[in-house]
């Protein structure tokens, strides 16, 4: 017997009670009967150790888009049942598992080598497994539809890994995937493009916000001028000034701005290094905000009250 805190619907008391051998969930108060036929969900065996439970269990591991299979296939193993066996019987396993692996379609093969890839750029990246998973769906559906004929599986790869970080807002630039993967950033450009498009697949533009934490860490900034920063952004915003302009470009000018304002200045060459852009982008962006925002004023101040 156990007790729930929930409102009965007939008198809306709260002295409710599961009564596990019968399924029901009553109400103490007036009798009702709220839920019948329920399901216990845990399990109804005791294990004392791993190999017992390994025996007990009847499910395996959850399904999932990084395995060629979806983790739902099984496998003619190696353990040590199989050495116990006669010499004649144990090398029928042993060919049985070498057909298994021969006999396979063209797109599973090509999802073993891909999604191998896929873990070692998504761990070079630190990506969370959240990204991961969408990114092998996407290849698996990209090879499904045949839009990987023609083209590199690394920049496949390296194209659904883009999209899914656009996708889950976890910033990360075409040059890092670049660095990552080792294919050139704008084969990776186009080839994101391709897939988004073939694939029907919608994806928002990239918020500037989303760089300024990584920026400013690479950078060593502290937070008042990472607040500042995301300050000058939203101002920006607000005057549509990011608007047609690269997301990372108007990130790393916003967090170079805030830093002089703070007096920890950084050079051009430094956080353009940190960003991925070119010095001159910096400077582009960095001459707008100042005209548009009126920002010129605030670090003047600023260099007279240190002065005084």
């Amino acid at each position: 017997m156990h007790q729930y805190i929930k409102k009965c619907p007939e008198c809306g008391g709260i002295h409710l009670v599961l009564n596990k051998e019968k399924g029901e969930m009553i109400c103490r108060d007036c009798g009702l009967v709220i839920e019948e036929k329920m399901i216990d969900f845990g399990q109804e065996w005791r294990e004392f150790d791993p190999e017992q439970a390994d025996k007990r269990r009847r499910t395996g591991a959850p399904s999932t888009w990084t395995k060629f299979d979806r983790g739902l296939g099984t496998d003619v193993g190696q353990k040590g049942d199989i050495y116990q066996l006669k010499s004649k019987e144990r090398n029928k396993f042993f060919r049985l598992r070498k057909w298994q692996h021969r006999i396979s379609t063209a797109i599973e093969r090509n999802l073993k080598l891909a999604l191998a890839e896929l873990k070692r750029v998504s761990s070079y990246l630190k990506l969370p497994a959240s990204v991961e998973e969408e990114a092998a769906r996407v290849y698996t559906l990209a090879v499904q539809r045949g839009l990987v004929r023609g083209r590199s599986m690394e920049s496949v790869v390296a194209g659904a890994l883009y999209a899914a970080c656009r996708r889950h807002e976890v910033p990360r630039t075409l040059d890092e995937l670049s660095e990552a993967s080792g294919i050139d950033k704008k084969e990776i450009g186009r080839t994101y493009r391709f897939i988004t498009r073939e694939l029907g697949i919608r994806i928002l533009p990239s918020n500037p916000v989303d760089y300024i934490p990584r920026f400013a860490s690479a950078l060593k900034l502290n937070a008042e001028t990472q607040s500042k920063a995301v300050e000058i952004l939203e101002k920006a915003q607000k005057e549509e000034l990011t608007s047609g302009r690269g997301p990372t470009g108007i990130a790393a000018a916003s967090l170079y701005v805030a830093a002089l304002i703070n007096n920890e200045k950084r050079t051009q060459r430094e956080v353009a290094d940190v960003a991925g852009v070119t010095e001159v982008t910096i400077r582009n962006r960095y001459k707008e905000l100042l005209r548009e925002l009126d920002l010129k004023d605030e670090i003047k101040k600023k260099f007279l009250d240190e002065e005084e």
